[in-house]
């Protein structure tokens, strides 16, 4: 272990922190640099600081989850080494325990202000919100400014939602706000959906998360523009700024971002009352009968449980005697010959329709071309199940004629509606289909899968 771990040398350099933070300083405190990447990856461990909230960092029965846990863990295996969370209770705690040298970075949808630049090191950005006031629907929501006064808000101590309203012009009423401590504006967002106060400010993709649980807070309005989350870095580790730069540039080309963002943040058309309403009440009162039977489907083929649950909502709104006018019926709205073909007998048996629906759609996966590849392939398979397989095909010759990648679900999604214009489906080998119907079907089961996440569940 290097020399530099020793405690002695730690606390000097807590010690030079604290002296540069009191002198106030105006620029970033750069603590004298302790051990360099190398050593730190030779010690096999990056600290993270962190907060608790349910999108960052929270500690479920398969041990702690979250969108920041999700992105640190990749950077930490870019490294080479493990990840180690540690959490504080408050953004001041976070801040005061980086620049005290008890983390290598802060980990926490920190937003990149002034006056945090002046304090903190900051890596490049990762996420663009902007600050939203939230309301509970019925009572106060000021759409304006001038009438802010009219709502009793209560914002996040130390937030930058803060300094957001500390520089807002004084409006036709006085502006009053209260603050509470804590790592997370999830807890205020509660309790403005208990009725507790009327308002309090989060970012707009907490904002959204908060209203998939709680479909009765409103966004009144918009309180900034375009603001960015990064991490926040020690200056104690030389060369880790540099690291971050490059990690971030290559993660910004592919598609981790975006595939942690629909995990945790969903993708999400206009929001629906009524139906995220609806979905949130059959959480509670229907899934908990079928729960079990999708976690076992689930460990016989390739989908997560949450997928599985998503798609039998799409078909039947967990609805075991569903049925359609063309005489698919069950949870997973099987036909007779698809149900024949897996072993079904009794389509209105949740079990035995849940595990057919989920074989179904293994087999689906498993013939689709080995072209087709990560989520891609999921999305495809989804939409066969809704199309047909044949369809699928069509819809992929169509591509390539269109210089599209036929293996990429967003090109096909772009294809897949011209199946009902017969300009291109009369020389297609399965003709005529209802192509804008897959694209709807596999968009609404990412929607239904995000609501679950948000559902903690």
């Amino acid at each position: 272990m290097p020399i530099f771990a020793g405690m002695t040398l730690r606390h000097i350099l807590r010690l030079i922190a604290i002296t540069s933070v009191l002198a106030g300083c105006s620029e970033a405190t750069r603590p004298v640099a302790a051990e360099s990447v190398e050593a730190l990856q030779a010690r096999g461990s990056l600290v993270v600081l962190t907060l608790e909230g349910p999108t960052s960092y929270l500690v479920g029965d398969d041990g702690p989850g979250g969108y920041e846990v999700d992105l640190v863990r990749a950077f930490a295996a870019h490294l080479g080494v493990e990840a180690q969370f540690e959490t504080r209770p408050s953004i001041a705690a976070l801040t005061a325990a980086l620049a005290n040298g008890e983390g290598d970075i802060a980990a926490a949808g920190l937003t990149v202000t002034a006056g945090r630049e002046a304090r903190m090191l900051f890596g490049p950005a990762y996420k663009t919100v902007t600050e939203q006031l939230v309301c509970h629907n019925g009572g106060p929501a000021p759409t304006s400014i001038e009438d802010l006064g009219r709502a009793r808000i209560v914002v996040l101590a130390g937030s930058s939602y803060l300094e957001t309203l500390q520089a807002l012009p004084a409006g036709g009423e006085a502006l009053r706000w209260s603050e509470r401590s804590g790592g997370s504006a999830m807890p205020l967002l509660e309790a403005v959906d208990a009725g507790e106060f009327d308002c309090t400010i989060a970012d707009s993709h907490l904002a959204d998360f908060a209203r998939r649980r709680h479909p009765d807070l409103v966004a009144a309005m918009d309180l900034s523009g375009e603001e960015s989350l990064a991490w926040a870095y020690s200056g104690q580790v030389e060369g880790l700024g540099d690291v971050l730069t490059a990690w971030f540039g290559q993660i910004h080309e592919g598609d981790l971002l975006e595939r942690l963002d629909e995990t945790w943040f969903g993708q999400f058309a206009d929001f629906n009352y009524v139906d995220v309403s609806s979905f949130v009440d059959r959480v509670a009162t229907r899934l908990p009968h079928y729960e079990r039977w999708f976690e076992q489907a689930a460990e016989r083929t390739t989908f997560d449980w949450d997928l599985l649950a998503a798609q039998a909502y799409q078909e039947s709104h967990w609805d075991p005697d569903a049925i359609s006018d063309t005489g698919v019926r069950g949870l997973m709205m099987l036909t007779l010959s698809t149900a024949e073909r897996v072993g079904v007998e009794d389509r209105t048996d949740p079990r035995q329709s849940i595990a057919g629906g989920a074989a179904y759609l293994e087999d689906l996966y498993q013939r689709l071309p080995s072209g087709v590849t990560g989520e891609d392939r999921i999305w495809f398979a989804l939409a066969a199940y809704n199309v047909g397989m044949g369809h699928m095909y069509d819809a992929r010759a169509l591509a390539e004629r269109q210089g599209l990648d036929k293996n990429s679900w967003d090109d096909l999604a772009t294809v897949l509606p011209l199946l009902s214009d017969p300009a291109y489906y009369r020389d297609l080998r399965y003709g005529y289909a209802r192509g804008q119907e897959p694209v709807r079907y596999v968009q609404k089961v990412r929607e239904y899968r995000a609501l679950l996440n948000a559902q903690g569940i």
